[in-house]
């Protein structure tokens, strides 16, 4: 194994498998104790970020960013693990043989990749990551390393994202354009929906923009956090015709029951990296398509992986196969984790809803 720094080049003698290995509950990591988005119980669990593929209850002791510890309370209550203790970014911890070190990942707020550095050898597990600006969280941080962990969620290169603020105006145009009508954006609860309404202020958008019961407490959380998003109300009591001409975030799932029949002649729109693909639209029977992703994209991805300086690539939950070609195109040594349990939370979240909300 070799490793790059300042220029020089040293030969260590500890194999990345020796440090982090793919087990049955998720990345284990003998050396220290513990392991990364374990995806059942663990003794000891270091959490990347708050999304609930990653960031599960019934651990005994849980590493993470203050901001994901406070998610995983909101969503899973006080006692989600026998104990937990916070990190910040840039802060370096020992656990076992190892040492530990939390870097902005940019996906959403709190959400971290973690640098782990085992004699000389560094691992970095990136957890989801974008590279993309994104008001709503600390931006990514490129982290030179070893090895290097990545997801591969949009891993094709048909996922090219674009300017999210673009697809906003397309939002705004919209509404502009259909006055009578309600528009009911399908948006992750955790991340995704704070975003498009941060980007909808940022675009000049004033008006009181509309909630779903599912998504006020972690909204209310991001603005706790300082994080301005202006005038929200929740949607629930407000009155069918005085919702002509607003806005209401929704988990995706609402977008397409029952809930939406309190909108006058609702324009259903989808926020997610996604709706690249038109056909997947008309499935989902989405009018308004709004590529806004939260995690890398191909050229984010590719990027990404060449800056790190890493010479070994290991590709994780997503398109894996074609991000593994690309890598050794390049002359690296690559291969896929097939860790399990992992997914898109878009597709996968099913809402807290309140019982007035169902």
């Amino acid at each position: 194994m070799t490793r790059r720094c300042g220029g020089a080049t040293y030969i260590t003698g500890m194999r990345p498998q020796d440090i982090l290995l793919p087990a049955a509950a998720g990345l284990c990591c003998k050396p220290g104790g513990f392991h990364i988005d374990p995806v059942r119980p663990v003794e000891r669990a270091v959490i990347t970020h708050g999304h609930s593929d990653h960031a599960r209850a019934g651990h005994g002791a849980v590493l993470a960013t203050q901001e994901t510890l406070d998610m995983m309370r909101l969503r899973y209550g006080e006692n989600f693990a026998g104990s937990t203790q916070a990190i910040s970014y840039g802060e370096e911890i020992r656990l076992g043989d190892v040492t530990v070190k939390f870097h902005p990942a940019g996906h959403v707020l709190g959400s971290a990749q973690i640098a782990v550095t085992c004699k000389d050898t560094c691992i970095v597990a990136s957890g989801d990551y974008k590279d993309a600006f994104d008001p709503t969280c600390t931006s990514f941080e490129l982290v030179p390393c070893d090895v290097f962990i990545t997801e591969a969620t949009f891993g094709l290169p048909v996922f090219r994202h674009g300017d999210a603020s673009d697809e906003v105006k397309k939002l705004l145009a919209s509404v502009a354009l259909f006055p009578e009508r309600a528009h009911l954006v399908g948006a992750y609860s955790l991340g995704k929906a704070q975003r498009v309404i941060k980007l909808l202020r940022n675009a000049g958008y004033d008006a009181p923009i509309y909630l779903h019961g599912a998504m006020e407490k972690i909204t209310e959380y991001y603005q706790s956090r300082g994080i301005d998003l202006g005038e929200l109300r929740p949607v629930l009591g407000m009155k069918k015709a005085a919702l002509a001409g607003t806005i209401t975030l929704a988990p995706p799932s609402a977008t397409s029951d029952v809930w939406t029949r309190r909108f006058p002649d609702p324009v259903t729109a989808f926020a997610s990296g996604w709706m690249r693909v038109r056909a997947r639209a008309r499935q989902r029977g989405i009018e308004l398509p709004l590529v806004v992703s939260d995690h890398a994209d191909w050229d984010g991805l590719t990027a990404t992986i060449a800056a790190t300086g890493a010479g070994e690539i290991w590709v994780t939950h997503g398109q894996e196969d074609a991000l593994v070609h690309w890598c050794k195109s390049q002359g690296l040594r690559a291969q896929p984790l097939d860790l399990v349990g992992y997914g898109d939370e878009e597709e996968s979240e099913t809402p807290l809803q309140d019982e007035a909300e169902a």
